[in-house]
């Protein structure tokens, strides 16, 4: 893998790269590195396509311009077994959860083994049970997902990206419509799984306490320009940018008087 200046080894880079519909250009030359263990935050203000970024780094959405590679490989001119061998390796969770209504929450998370594995029904049973207990729903793998709560579901769902032990996972939107101490468990929960997994994790959120909470790096896109303009700490970014708009969204519209 490349390294960057401070010799962390980087996991994924965004090059030059151009988001659009026909020719209505969402983003355009995005460049940026999400390093190995990061708690890569995507961020912004409504519309900007934080989740557009996210469906182009899983491959759901194909680049106008530029490339994404993760680690030397080039995901984007990748042949569809090659990129297949690259999503083996990660884990999604989509904003809605995205469980399958008419199956268990053991059988939902052990999709991904199905898929990827030639386990045996007993073994992809005993690692569903195994995931979902890491997420606090030990006892309920036989329940469905109109059984438990919201939260419940984003626990259940963050369970079925971990299915493979995967080197990155990418969250879209994980505490959205959850209530602030739930929210917090889930911030929680996803340093955990980062430390235990030693997993890059990539979030779009808008959510500020979550931000500061839980990232080490992030992107900021803005939908007035088109273009991405901060990437770094938000932390730093709230201290240091030079820029009002990302002070502004940072301060959650109040910025800090000097």
């Amino acid at each position: 893998m490349p390294t960057d200046a401070k010799n962390k080894e980087v996991h994924i880079t965004v090059s030059h790269l151009t988001m659009a519909f026909d020719s209505f250009v969402l983003m355009r030359d995005l460049n940026f590195t999400i390093d190995c263990g990061d708690v890569f935050i995507i961020m912004g203000g409504s519309g900007c396509g934080k989740s557009t970024l996210l469906r182009h780094l899983i491959g759901l959405n194909e680049p106008a311009e530029g490339e994404i590679f993760y680690g030397d490989e080039n995901f984007t001119k990748a042949d569809p077994g090659k990129r297949r061998v690259i999503m083996s390796r990660m884990g999604v969770l989509f904003q809605s959860g995205a469980l399958w209504s008419s199956m268990s929450l053991a059988e939902n998370v052990g999709l991904p083994l199905g898929q990827y594995t030639d386990l045996r029904p007993a073994e992809v049973r005993e690692i569903a049970s195994l995931k979902l207990a890491l997420v606090g729903l030990k006892g309920f793998e036989d329940y469905y997902p109109s059984d438990i709560s919201g939260g419940m579901q984003k626990r259940a769902g963050l369970a079925r990206a971990m299915a493979l032990d995967p080197e990155i996972l990418m969250l879209d939107e994980p505490s959205a419509g959850l209530d602030p101490i739930t929210a917090r468990l889930l911030d929680d929960l996803i340093l955990e799984i980062r430390d235990n997994l030693r997993a890059t994790i990539v979030v779009v959120t808008h959510e500020l306490a979550s931000i500061f909470r839980i990232a080490s790096n992030c992107v900021f896109l803005d939908a007035e320009s088109a273009t991405m303009i901060a990437h770094g700490d938000p932390k730093e970014l709230l201290a240091h940018s030079q820029d009002s708009r990302v002070r502004r969204f940072l301060s959650g519209g109040e910025e800090k008087r000097q």
